[in-house]
């Protein structure tokens, strides 16, 4: 097997920096020549899979690529070769002229089992005896599963994907494999491949959004890892790739273990971006935390730090906003201001918190709450979806949910009170005794207005406490 990974654009950029010394100091001088770029190969005296080189050329700096995805810098070197063949070890010399290269190929007669019995290699293709490899495909369920950050970063700062957010891409049905006979690598996309907008052009398509597009994969890749100071890389060759398409072939390795393949890996059209991807072994599912049981303490007065931590579904909502209206039964500063949008994206428009543990309703299980509901809002015009009450409803709904469900609102237990009275706080109680029998309760949603209307409404909520 014949293996030459190219580093072009090292020398590219190190070919701009010598360009611009020229520039500015016409003497310097004479690039050298590739003839004059010359090295020693000489296996170890006590593994033949491992061989020294040493340059004898001139230049002030020596830069390697060992033909197996591996590089180094400097006069004396040492590469591996666990896998029997030939490869192209090139060596590239910098002089105050310019740069050249020269090129040799090494054969290794012999695969060294030994030096493939190493953890990151059989953690990526199950082992020796794993004699079909390992299969790997996007852990679709985790948030993050692909992600995105700024290259300057370590962490993917600007974009997160929810669980299963891809589904339909064309991304999920990825499989790659990575065998350690021969460090084979197959890529089954399924006829489809998921690619970055700006990398469409690599697969045969025109640059824009991103875009799920026809392609073929290469056959025969290959697969390496190489280490580099404290980072480990793996390098997939002939320009192949694993799942979400960015015009790269080397991933940095963030974590490795039996059921966690981590990557990180740039852009080859958008030097600033940093993607991120998580992969899991074919057919496993990472076992979900087992959420405790236990009654809940749960209250928000919006003048002092609740225990409720708040997330909202298209809804607005303002945690400390100015009493409206600080009269008996309601006098405190700050209250939640909640606005529910206009036109049909808001019709589902709510208020949430997902508490870490299911809630045991054995003996607290009713919520009181204060709402105040403006005369100002429309609580007459009528628009929305033909199943639902088409007005602004005067109604407070609160729900309990299984967040864990493929469907919380599928099973969940909801009540809803009528509001009798505009322009005045009103306390509400909403009494869950009913599902004191469940233990699967984890999520509760407070929605305002009701449902399924497209009217937009502003409302006020106080003293939130289940009791």
């Amino acid at each position: 097997m014949k293996r030459h990974i190219n580093f072009i654009a090292t020398l590219l950029l190190l070919a701009f920096t010598w360009t611009g010394c020229e520039t500015e100091d016409p003497e310097l001088g004479p690039a050298p020549t590739a003839e004059q770029v010359q090295f020693t190969v000489q296996p170890d005296a006590e593994n033949e899979n491992i061989v020294h080189f040493v340059s004898t050329s001139p230049g002030f700096k020596a830069v390697w690529d060992f033909g197996n995805g591996a590089t180094a810098t400097g006069k004396e070197v040492t590469g591996t070769f666990p896998i029997k063949g030939e490869y192209t070890v090139t060596l590239t010399i910098f002089t105050e002229g310019g740069f050249a290269s020269n090129s040799k190929t090494i054969t290794i007669e012999n695969t060294n089992p030994l030096m493939l019995n190493r953890p990151d290699y059989n953690f990526l293709t199950g082992g020796a005896d794993a004699l079909e490899g390992k299969t790997w495909v996007v852990d679709k369920e985790a948030a993050g599963h692909l992600a995105l950050g700024p290259v300057t970063s370590a962490a993917p700062e600007w974009y997160r994907a929810a669980p299963n957010e891809k589904a339909g891409e064309g991304l999920y049905n990825d499989e790659m494999t990575f065998n350690l006979n021969g460090l084979a690598y197959t890529y089954n996309n399924k006829g489809d491949t998921f690619s970055n907008g700006a990398n469409l052009a690599g697969l045969g398509g025109t640059n824009g959004g991103d875009a799920t597009v026809a392609y073929t994969p290469q056959q025969n890749l290959t697969w390496s890892i190489v280490d580099e100071g404290d980072q480990k890389f793996l390098i997939i060759s002939n320009g192949g790739f694993m799942g979400y398409y960015t015009g790269v072939s080397r991933y940095e390795i963030l974590a490795l273990s039996e059921n966690e393949l981590y990557v990180r890996h740039l852009s080859a059209a958008a030097g600033d971006q940093a993607w991120y991807q998580r992969f899991v072994p074919k057919g496993y599912s990472v076992p979900k935390p087992v959420k405790p049981y236990q009654v809940a303490e749960l209250q928000d007065n919006f003048d002092e730090p609740g225990n409720i931590v708040w997330q909202t579904d298209q809804v607005m909502f303002n945690e400390s906003y100015d009493n409206p209206a600080p009269v008996p039964i309601n006098t405190s500063a700050k209250v939640g201001q909640y606005i529910k949008g206009s036109g049909q994206a808001h019709e589902f428009d709510n208020l949430y918190t997902t508490l870490p543990y299911k809630i045991d309703l054995t003996t607290k299980n009713k919520i009181r709450l204060k709402v105040f509901m403006p005369t100002f809002n429309d609580y007459t015009t009528e628009a929305g979806e033909d199943w639902a009450i088409k007005n602004l409803l005067k109604q407070v709904s609160v729900k309990l949910q299984d967040s864990e469900a493929a469907q919380p609102w599928a099973n969940q237990v909801e009540v809803k009170q009528q509001v009798t009275k505009l322009g005045e706080w009103v306390e509400l109680t909403f009494d869950f005794s009913g599902a004191a029998a469940r233990k699967d309760l984890d999520r509760v949603v407070i929605q305002i207005g009701g449902e399924g209307n497209f009217i937009p409404g502003i409302f006020y909520i106080d003293d939130i406490a289940l009791y």
